[in-house]
């Protein structure tokens, strides 16, 4: 029989240490990989670390033409995204002082309507380089500059023919003839109309920084100063004569007359205030104010008001040049409403839809 041979102590060890090592090693490897395991559930899927992007602001260039020729006027550069077309304006100023943002009329096309300065510049770009048309909007002025010249002359001029200067009427006759009460009567609401004009402009409507051209201002004032010369003329004149009524169509009208103001006046604060609230814009509603629920009619009831008192002045007084100019007021306050009615339609198209303009059935 054969005995194993026992190994000897040296080749024992070695045995033995290697035997353990690779027991050790395969152990380290199962832990190992336990512990990645459980790392990777707890962490869920593997992201790959984020890419930083270098953002870059793409300038555009505005070239701006002259509309007649074609010709280039200059061309803006580095204009950002969010830039509007008034910061445009003020830099085209800047390389050419001599034309005010006010007065620069900027186009997409030669014939397209000119563009609003709140206007985005980013939404006009196809591409870096925006072509725009220059056109001169001539002198312009503001707003409430227009209205506060155009509604000081009639209240000035009518107290100018109120007092009967010598270089207007016969003084002989001023002294003989006595005043109708409606003279004095017809006096405060014809100061009281355009007292209200005024007032409205300083306090009550917002205008949002626009301009409209100086000629335009000529034409309204030339329109109202003119109108009212030959009504205060007529009705203040010694020789007037009363309406064929007499204090019954006088007080009527009058009363009429005092209504109308005072819808006018709370019409136009509803719309001032629905413009600028600062909630989402909706058609204005009827409120518990009387005044207020010709809304209910139709959709510019400011113009109607408007109309009524003319037309009511008119019967108060019964004079020629009063009916002349309230027959135009209707006109032109019909085609306005028309035209704000279209727009309403647009906007609030389930609120306005069977409502009329400016009266009811009629416009």
């Amino acid at each position: 029989m054969h005995r194993r041979q026992k190994p000897s102590a040296p080749e024992y060890k070695r045995d033995l240490a290697a035997h353990g090592g690779a027991l050790s090693m395969s152990h380290n490897d199962t832990r190992s990989f336990f512990n990645f395991s459980q790392l990777v559930l707890s962490a869920g899927h593997l992201k790959s670390s984020p890419v930083l992007k270098h953002s870059k602001i793409t300038y555009f260039e505005v070239e701006i033409l002259d509309v007649q020729s074609k010709k280039q006027i200059c061309i803006v550069d580095k204009i950002p995204p969010s830039s509007t077309l008034l910061d445009v304006k003020h830099k085209f100023h800047k390389a050419c002082p001599q034309w005010y943002p006010s007065r620069v009329g900027l186009q997409l096309e030669r014939n397209g309507p000119y563009l609003k300065d709140s206007i985005n510049i980013q939404s006009l770009a196809v591409s870096s380089i925006i072509t725009l048309y220059f056109t001169d909007l001539g002198q312009q002025v503001g707003w409430t500059t227009f209205f506060l010249t155009e509604y000081t002359g009639p209240l000035l001029i009518y107290l100018l023919f109120y007092i009967r200067l010598s270089t207007i009427y016969d003084q002989v006759e001023s002294t003989k003839n006595f005043r109708h009460p409606v003279v004095h009567l017809a006096c405060f609401c014809h100061c009281l109309h355009y007292i209200r004009h005024l007032l409205e402009t300083l306090f009550v409507h917002k205008f949002s920084g626009g301009h409209t051209p100086l000629k335009n201002m000529i034409k309204g004032c030339a329109f109202y100063w003119g109108f009212t010369s030959w009504i205060a003329y007529y009705i203040n004149h010694p020789r007037y004569t009363p309406p064929s009524f007499g204090h019954r169509q006088v007080s009527f009208a009058a009363l009429t007359f005092l209504m109308c103001e005072a819808g006018n006046h709370f019409i136009n604060v509803a719309l001032a205030h629905q413009n600028h609230s600062g909630l989402k814009a909706c058609f204005p509603s009827p409120t518990y104010n009387p005044f207020t629920w010709l809304f209910l009619l139709v959709s510019c009831p400011n113009y109607t008001y408007e109309v009524g008192s003319w037309i009511s002045f008119t019967v108060m007084t019964q004079t020629l040049p009063v009916g002349i100019f309230a027959f135009l007021m209707v006109i032109q306050m019909s085609l306005w409403a028309q035209k704000k009615h279209k727009l309403y339609l647009k906007r609030f198209y389930p609120e306005v839809r069977r409502k009329a303009a400016m009266i009811p059935i009629i416009f």
